[in-house]
Formats: structure tokens, C-alpha cells, sequence
């Protein structure tokens, strides 16, 4: 079997800021702005999309309002399917421009556009773009976790839940992949597929947190738990789990493992929908060295500045038309792939 090469780049560092307090509110206060919000989204014709790690205030009223929470493709996929003429979209950046991508004819809104994302951040697209002019013999393959300039450049967009079919599909004719921006998650889908890849340097400050030796003594203390891990973690952590996948395969997961309890290597926020699905289920935070398995990006997204740009008009995405058109080239590429798929 090939094994993995990382790219010789130095990529900008990128440092998560702590992560905001929520502010704390009285179950009466959060009703008010939950009924302000919805007035707001009728008035505008607005409908708000919310993607699992947000604070589960934002996420009620995202299934409570006609809306929907889901993981970043997703999110972007049900704008495309909604006859509302503005999304509030509740993530981070490259999520806002993934749905002005596939809903160009929109307005994209965000509560907070300065969250970002770690991978995004550590792949910008004046470094990728002539790293990948250098290796043109390679078919470029980008994470959803990217920015709209570097899905531009890219021959296939892929999702953690897609990214190994895919690969597998372009290993069996031959090619040669340049994947960007995790590496993480790259070299589980090399060691998965075999393929000839060769890895950006990138990765997510928040699931490379999580601790191989402190999770194997947690499962030692919870001997019924499976443990449920993304694939962006270090293979250390990937080598402990019962499964790994993508946020929605977690849930599944969650939903349907007669376990009682789950140790969950990603980001905390996902627990609002796990109890939703599994309520009689314990759900426990892997061990991290970094604020808790916590994005504070994600965090960046609150009710009250949902109503902020729902009243001002505030924060709209925007991308540049021909990058917009090039960047969906590879984003329709994967949905056509994955439609072929099922």
C-alpha cells in the first residue's frame, strides 16, 4: 500500500479564540427571542439553517421555524430546495458561501461572518492555488471546510461522509490526488482506500484536541460506551473508536447502537440532536487538551445576533460571480456522484 505524503508547505498558523460566554437568559427571555426571530423570518422571507454545533437554543428554532440543522452540505442543499428568498445561515464563513454558491440567486445572511474554521484558515487560496498549479498531474480534491476561491481551483468537492467513496472512485482509474486542507482526515481515507495522495497541512484546531491516552481510560471507565469519532481527529484517536464518521453517520450511530452511553470525539454541540434522537442515552465528551472539545467559532452564532441581521440586513455573503461558478463545478461533481451512488 502507498502511504500518505505531506505537502512541503508552511501553512499560516491560526489560534481558536476562547470561546464566547452565551448570554444568560431566562427561559422567558429566550422564548421572546425566539418569537421576535420567527416574525423576522416571515417578514423576510427568510428561513434559518443551522449546523449541529451551534448552541441548541439556535438549533431548536431552526427545526421549530421550518428551517433545518444539519452538517454544512446539507444546510446548503435544503436552501436549494426552500422557496424562501433569504437564508440566515448559523456555522462558519465557508458554510455562508457554500450556500450562496448553490443558491446564487439568494441572500445569504450570518449572524457572526468573523467565525471561521481552523482547516479554512490554514488553506488560503494564494498559497493552494499555485501549489496546485505546481502538481498538475494530480486531481485536487477539497474538504467542504475551505473557502469559496479554493473550491474554485479544485476538480471535486467532498464531505467527510462522501470523501472516501470518492477517492476510492478516482484511485480505480489511475489518478494521483492533491487533498487539502485536513490532513487528518486525508490520511484516514488513504489508509482506507490505498490511494497515491498527497496531503495539505492543514487541520482543525479542535478535533486534533482530543487525547488517545486520557480516551483510553475513559472507555476503561465506561466499559458498555462505544465511541463515536470524526475522522478529522489523529489517527491515534481514529484507532479507538467503534466508529467513525461523519457528524450525520455519529447521529445515526447514537440512534441506533443499543449502547447506553457513547464517549464522542467532536465537537459538544452535537449532543442536542443525539438527545433528541436517543433521550434515554448518556452522551460523554471525548477527553481534549483544548477548551473542551469546544469551536469557539461555532459558539460566534447566538440568537440575538439572528435578530440583529434579520432586522438591519446585516453580514450578507456575497461571492464574486466567476469564482462562484467555478467553485460549483466540483461541489456538482460530488452531488451528482453521490446521486449515482445511492
Amino acid at each position: 500500500m502507498t502511504t500518505a505524503q505531506l505537502a512541503p508547505v508552511q501553512i499560516p498558523s491560526c489560534q481558536m479564540p476562547p470561546v464566547p460566554v452565551f448570554p444568560q437568559r431566562t427561559a422567558e427571555e429566550t422564548a421572546r427571542l425566539k418569537e421576535r426571530i420567527r416574525d423576522l423570518l416571515r417578514q423576510e422571507n427568510a428561513v434559518l439553517v443551522a449546523h449541529y454545533y451551534t448552541e441548541a437554543a439556535l438549533q431548536e428554532l431552526a427545526e421549530e421555524s421550518g428551517g433545518c440543522v444539519a452538517d454544512s452540505l446539507e444546510m446548503a442543499r435544503f436552501g436549494m430546495s426552500h422557496p424562501a428568498s433569504t437564508l440566515v445561515v448559523a456555522g462558519v464563513r465557508f458554510m455562508g458561501e457554500t450556500s450562496k454558491i448553490l443558491n446564487n440567486e439568494k441572500r445569504v445572511l450570518m449572524p457572526d461572518p468573523a467565525a471561521t474554521c481552523s482547516m479554512d484558515e490554514h488553506c488560503p487560496a494564494e498559497l493552494f492555488v499555485p501549489f496546485c498549479d505546481a502538481h498538475s498531474d494530480h486531481t485536487v480534491v477539497v474538504y467542504a471546510n475551505t473557502s469559496a476561491a479554493v473550491k474554485a481551483r479544485a476538480d471535486w468537492m467532498v464531505t467527510s461522509g462522501i470523501a472516501l467513496a470518492v477517492v476510492q472512485h478516482l484511485a480505480a482509474q489511475g489518478k494521483k490526488i492533491l487533498w487539502a486542507p485536513d490532513q487528518h482526515l486525508g490520511g484516514y481515507v488513504q489508509r482506507e482506500s490505498g490511494a497515491d495522495m498527497l496531503l495539505w497541512p492543514g487541520s482543525c484546531v479542535v478535533h486534533t484536541s482530543f487525547d488517545a491516552e486520557a480516551l483510553k481510560r475513559m472507555k476503561a471507565e465506561h466499559p458498555e460506551a462505544a465511541v463515536l469519532v470524526h475522522p478529522e481527529s489523529s489517527k491515534e484517536v481514529v484507532a479507538l473508536a467503534d466508529v467513525v464518521g461523519s457528524t450525520t453517520a455519529m447521529i445515526r450511530a447514537a440512534e441506533k447502537m443499543p449502547n447506553p452511553e457513547f464517549i464522542v470525539a467532536t465537537e459538544p454541540g452535537i449532543f442536542s440532536k443525539m438527545r433528541q434522537l436517543a433521550p434515554e442515552k448518556r452522551f460523554l465528551s471525548a477527553p481534549s487538551v483544548e477548551q473542551d472539545g469546544f469551536c469557539a467559532w461555532m459558539k460566534m452564532n447566538t440568537l440575538e445576533k439572528v435578530v440583529t441581521v434579520l432586522e438591519s440586513g446585516a453580514n450578507e455573503i456575497r461571492v464574486a460571480p466567476e469564482v462562484a461558478a467555478r467553485a460549483r463545478i466540483p461541489i456538482q461533481r460530488m452531488l451528482d456522484f453521490a446521486a449515482r451512488a445511492r
